[in-house]
């Protein structure tokens, strides 16, 4: 009888399983297994599939424009990521003290974040237009803030902070909301000043939540692409160029089906080895049971 239980349990489990494991095959399994197909043969999307070995391998990774937009790639990272989570954090701490008119604070930064970002990115080519935009009639003088190379990427990556904030705050107004009180209150009657409890308390204890928005964060950043195609399509002279523009400009504008999937694997496979190293940096963070 306790047998015949247990296989049904283990039966009804499977059955519940049964439709997100679907999801996980069809969706995220198959799809690689496509991709790294893919990147064996030379496909136009209209010719027949030719088989070419590794050679869209050689090809991409002895190619300078993909060096480019790997170097361009994680520079926008090194800017956007610490830039959000800094900001973030400190719109957090202020938000989470719960003074009169925070919650309507917390949706207005969180707007952006739930919009299109090609429709966010719009938006913002208007705002900078060199001519006719917002900031230049602000200032009385053009600037190509879009077309000047030294200027492109900070503005992308400025707009992407912008976008991104909202989402980080909020995880961090929940992580630091979670926090009991008793242990500020006790560390103020204590002597500790604000700084020494933010230092001290709250950030050892943000600590899970720092490691899931920096893995978000990186994942996130490194996969940009509607915002740099709507603001500089990759430009100007290669500036812009993130790989996840470069993977799109190889697929459907040089339409070498192969090569943007040898640069699709080579992302994915940087991506798990940053999220790998940030696990191992974070398995040993502080955690605290409070009862």
């Amino acid at each position: 009888m306790g047998r015949h239980t247990e296989r049904r349990s283990t039966a009804l489990g499977y059955a519940l399983l049964a439709p997100s494991l679907f999801g996980v095959v069809a969706f995220l399994l198959l799809p690689m297994l496509v991709v790294v197909w893919l990147s064996l043969h030379r496909w136009d999307l209209l010719g027949p599939i030719e088989y070419v070995g590794l050679d869209n391998w050689r090809a991409v990774l002895t190619d300078s424009t993909f060096g480019n937009s790997l170097v361009v790639t994680l520079v926008f990272v090194a800017i956007v990521v610490p830039a959000q989570t800094v900001l973030g954090l400190t719109a957090a701490a202020m938000l989470a003290r719960e003074l009169p008119g925070s919650a309507i604070f917390r949706t207005i930064y969180v707007l952006p974040w739930i919009c299109a970002p090609l429709a966010i990115a719009v938006l913002w080519r208007w705002i900078l237009a060199p001519t006719d935009g917002a900031v230049s009639t602000v200032l009385g003088h053009n600037i190509d803030w879009l077309t000047d190379p030294g200027l492109a990427l900070p503005v992308v990556s400025a707009v992407t902070v912008w976008t991104n904030v909202g989402y980080v705050t909020l995880f961090f107004v929940a992580g630091i909301l979670a926090i009991p009180a008793d242990v500020h209150a006790a560390a103020s009657i204590d002597g500790a000043t604000a700084w020494q409890r933010f230092r001290r308390i709250t950030l050892p204890m943000l600590r899970p939540t720092l490691f899931f928005v920096l893995v978000t964060g990186f994942v996130s950043a490194a996969q940009v692409f509607d915002t740099v195609y709507a603001l500089t399509d990759g430009g100007p002279k290669g500036r812009t160029d993130l790989v996840a523009h470069r993977i799109y400009a190889e697929a459907f504008g040089a339409a070498a089906i192969g090569r943007a999937a040898v640069m699709a694997i080579v992302l994915f496979v940087i991506l798990v080895g940053i999220t790998s190293v940030q696990q191992l940096y974070f398995r040993r963070r502080i955690t605290y049971e409070v009862t």
